[in-house]
């Protein structure tokens, strides 16, 4: 997987043009992804604040994951894309390394001594040292990059779709696909994953809930609500939305945070409301 320096060109050349065509369509997926939300059949978790933790509010969360005691986090839009290892008690960036000027870094997962990461809309990502964030390798993928989790055996990659791709973590080819639906609808927008006890926890952007997702099936099996967090409620910019999950398995810990989110909150699950009848 040698860099391709035309294909990192002409991601740069052609980035801008695609940023000012997604506002349109991100416009339209507000209504879809509402509806989808709306399923009443689908049960609804609450959550409990567990603890909170500082959070850089300049950061616009697009991955996130937790290892070995700290945050891993990329952050997007062009100039202000980075990957970061955080410390979880204070916030404090410890070790940071710039996506390449003009792209729009997306999700990252661990995998072995690497991190893989995506862009958004270039059609590429990259292999990254975990220990020391030089970049190893470019590799290519087909339609748009949003995010990566992995379940041990794949990496796990969203696209914006209602479609979870399954790669290979070592070729990242795609094994297979599964295409996501609630109460027989396709959700869309399925952002920030995280793949915990067996389930996929997927953000849905523009939106403060998080699916359930059975990875077999793609069924979504559980949605849960997180309104009422401080910064669902306060008048942040159109962009400061939830997304970000990470789990502290040793220690079976859920965190969650947003886009330019000040703080980073450690929940647990509540019983799931009453469905209407």
């Amino acid at each position: 997987m040698r860099e391709p320096a035309a294909l990192l060109s002409n991601a740069l050349r052609t980035s801008a043009a695609r940023l000012a065509r997604w506002s349109l369509s991100a416009a339209l997926g507000v209504a879809i992804v509402a509806v989808c939300a709306a399923q009443a059949a689908t049960p609804v978790y609450g959550y409990r604040v567990k603890a909170t933790y500082p959070h850089d509010d300049q950061a616009y969360t697009e991955g996130l994951f937790y290892l070995n005691g700290d945050l891993f986090e990329s952050t997007g839009r062009e100039g202000q894309s980075f990957l970061r290892r955080v410390r979880l008690k204070d916030g404090a960036v410890l070790q940071s390394q710039a996506i390449p000027p003009g792209l729009f870094g997306e999700g990252i997962v661990n995998w072995g001594d690497d991190i893989i990461s995506l862009t958004w809309q270039d059609g590429f990502g990259f292999r990254w040292d975990l220990k020391t964030f030089a970049r190893k390798a470019v590799f290519q993928y087909p339609g748009e990059g949003w995010a990566l989790t992995q379940d041990g055996k794949s990496l796990i990659m969203s696209d914006g779709t209602p479609y979870l791709r399954f790669l290979d973590p070592v070729t990242l080819k795609e094994r297979r696909r599964v295409r996501v639906t609630a109460d027989g609808q396709p959700v869309m927008r399925l952002n920030e994953l995280e793949f915990v006890k067996g389930e996929v926890l997927a953000n849905i952007w523009l939106t403060n809930r998080i699916a359930r997702i059975d990875p077999k099936s793609g069924k979504v099996t559980g949605w849960i609500d997180l309104t009422g967090l401080p910064e669902t409620k306060l008048s942040l910019d159109a962009d400061s939305v939830l997304n970000g999950i990470a789990y502290d398995r040793e220690h079976d810990r859920l965190f969650v945070t947003g886009k330019n989110w000040p703080h980073l909150y450690e929940i647990g699950l509540t019983p799931p409301k009453e469905l209407s009848k």
